[in-house]
Parts: C-alpha cells; sequence; structure tokens
C-alpha cells in the first residue's frame, strides 16, 4: 500500500483554515491530522470539538485526530460525534489504555495509540493486535516546528519488526518534524503515515511539496 501523507492543520493559517483546507482537498494528501491539546498533557490549548465539527464540514478526506490530553475516554464519543474518523490516545494518559481502545472502535473510529519519544516500543507488546494504528511522536509534543528526533528511526524499524510478528496491520505514523529531509528514511525504516505540518503549511508551494512528500518511494517502484 502506498504511504499515506497528513498534513498538520496545527501549522495551517487560522486566519483563512478555509484556504487551507481546500489546497489540501485538491492535493495528492491522503488525511488531515489533527492535534487536539488540553494544556495539562502537553502546555499548549488548541482544538475543541466544536473546531473539529467546522473543520470535518470544510474537508473532503478523513479527520485523523490526535488527542494530546488527559482522560481523552471522556471525550473520545464527541469527537467522534464532531467528525473523527480516526482517534489517536497517549499511552502516557491512559491508565487504563486497552479499554480506551475498545472505546475508540465501538464509536466506529480507526483506534491509534501514540509513543511520547522517551517512551519504549515495548509498552505496545499486549495491545499492538488491537490497533489500527501507532504513532510515534518524532519531537516533544505540545508544540509545532520541533527538530526531527533521530532515534525515532530505530524505533520505527522496532515496531515494524512487531508488527510482521504479529502479523497485524497496524499503521504506523511519524508526527514531528517530518520533512522532505528525512521522509525517505522513515519509510525506508517502515512508516506508513508521514504527518507534515510547517514542512507543508510553511513551504512556498504546499501542494507541490504535498506531492513531492507523497511521490518519495514510488519512483523505484515504477522503474
Amino acid at each position: 500500500m502506498p504511504h499515506l501523507i497528513a498534513p498538520s492543520v496545527l501549522a495551517a493559517d487560522y486566519t483563512n483554515l478555509k484556504k487551507d483546507f481546500d489546497m489540501v482537498n485538491q492535493s495528492k494528501a491522503d488525511w488531515f491530522h489533527v492535534d487536539v491539546m488540553d494544556g495539562r498533557f502537553v502546555p499548549n490549548i488548541s482544538f475543541g470539538m466544536m473546531i473539529v465539527e467546522a473543520m470535518k464540514k470544510m474537508a473532503t478526506k478523513p479527520l485523523d485526530v490526535h488527542l494530546m490530553m488527559v482522560e481523552p475516554e471522556k471525550y473520545i464519543e464527541r469527537f467522534r460525534a464532531a467528525g473523527a474518523d480516526v482517534i489517536t490516545v497517549h499511552y502516557e494518559a491512559c491508565p487504563h489504555l486497552h479499554r480506551t481502545i475498545q472505546q475508540i472502535q465501538a464509536t466506529g473510529a480507526k483506534a491509534g495509540v501514540a509513543l511520547n519519544p522517551h517512551t519504549p516500543i515495548s509498552v505496545l507488546e499486549n495491545v499492538l493486535e488491537e490497533l489500527d494504528l501507532v504513532c510515534l511522536m518524532s519531537v516533544n509534543p505540545g508544540f509545532g516546528g520541533q527538530k526531527f528526533i533521530y532515534q525515532t528511526l530505530p524505533k520505527v524499524k522496532q515496531l515494524k519488526d512487531m508488527i510482521i510478528v504479529k502479523n497485524t496491520k497496524t499503521l504506523i505514523e511519524i508526527d514531528g518534524g517530518v520533512g522532505l529531509q528525512n521522509a525517505g528514511a522513515l519509510l525506508e525504516a517502515g512508516a506508513d503515515v508521514l504527518v507534515a505540518g510547517s514542512s507543508v503549511f510553511k513551504s512556498e508551494n504546499p501542494t507541490l511539496t504535498i506531492e513531492r512528500l507523497k511521490n518519495i518511494g514510488q519512483e523505484a517502484l515504477t522503474d
């Protein structure tokens, strides 16, 4: 399956979200990545359910909603009702992770779990078969525009090996500092979904940047 590109609307122009949503809708991107921050799990505060609902009306592609928040289980049904197609919670914020994964899937959304840079892959050993997606944070969560942490690459390989051994269809998503400079290495390591914020929305030609990210690795397949 070709890899997916998920532009992160955290880096979009909030004074003209409609313009940026139209651009992504018409581009080769696959998903919109929506970072929900609560000011507790991470220092910043970003979007709530009402904003996600407004985004859903503008989007013609799935909303990949990443809950960077404590007690996400209190809000899962409401984010699903607002339009989330994928709901990702943090391992570090969920003492009853298996139950929370089941709660997400009961809404009809795809279930993801995110791991902070310091969290080892091994913590997913007992839930990997349940997951549609694992989001590896390649920066510390809470702020856009950070530098990519290269220790993420061996984590991607380790996770890919675990997925192969367990024979699951879990997607590996990378979130933070992703751009043309490291996308090839991430895909080679086993990544399936690339979240790109600043590298897309702050580029001179966001549509072309998305196309270039989407085409990485495809040239070799067509030779």
